[in-house]
């Protein structure tokens, strides 16, 4: 059992009140959640990494929560979502890929319906290195006014040992978007595209 030991946890939010456009009737709203934590895995090669996925589901519940909660807690809110991961030089991308079940799947259980797949990025990268993590609709992959991403950067990592794993949320659409296609309110929730 790999032990992802924590080093730092940071939440950040902002809130979108124009694009350069009116003022919207609703600010939109959208944060991240990220853990620093070290990387069991790294400067070797394991043949079975996806049993550490079940090791990090804790972590992946914890920073689902603390992001529900900068967004003001209101689960019915939040329409938008992604993750992704940053592993340090001493670690491979695969090592990042460890993310997708228990960052995605925590967020789904507390988002409730949420069809769409979890937009996610991910790379291997020095200390410092930002990330650009994909931001897509929680229930309907076609709905465009949600594409969005939101960058995230640790200033003091990943140390080469490390990963950073991140979720991000957001609350509403694109201020001022304006590119067509299926809607919000059109969405039939059925497949996660449409």
């Amino acid at each position: 059992m790999p032990e992802f030991a924590i080093r730092k946890i940071a939440v950040f939010t902002e809130e979108i009140l124009h694009d350069g456009g009116p003022k919207p009737d609703t600010a939109r709203r959208r944060g991240a959640a990220m853990a620093l934590v070290k990387n069991p895995f790294a400067g070797g090669y394991a043949d079975e990494l996806q049993s550490a996925m079940d090791d990090l589901k804790p972590l992946g519940r914890m920073l689902t929560n603390r992001l529900i909660a900068a967004l003001g807690g209101d689960t019915a809110a939040i329409d938008g979502y992604g993750k992704g991961a940053i592993v340090g030089t001493a670690g491979e991308i695969e090592h990042g890929a460890l993310w997708h079940v228990p960052g995605g799947y925590a967020m789904r259980e507390r988002l409730g319906v949420s069809k769409a797949i979890v937009p996610s990025a991910m790379k291997v990268g020095a200390f410092g290195s930002r990330l650009d993590v994909p931001l897509g609709h929680t229930n309907a992959a076609y709905v465009r006014s949600h594409f969005d991403a939101i960058e995230v950067a640790a200033p003091d990592g990943p140390r080469p040992d490390e990963i950073l794993f991140v979720l991000a949320m957001a609350c509403g659409p694109r201020i001022h978007s304006r590119m067509g296609g299926l809607e919000a309110w059109q969405v039939k929730g059925e497949d996660g595209l449409r």
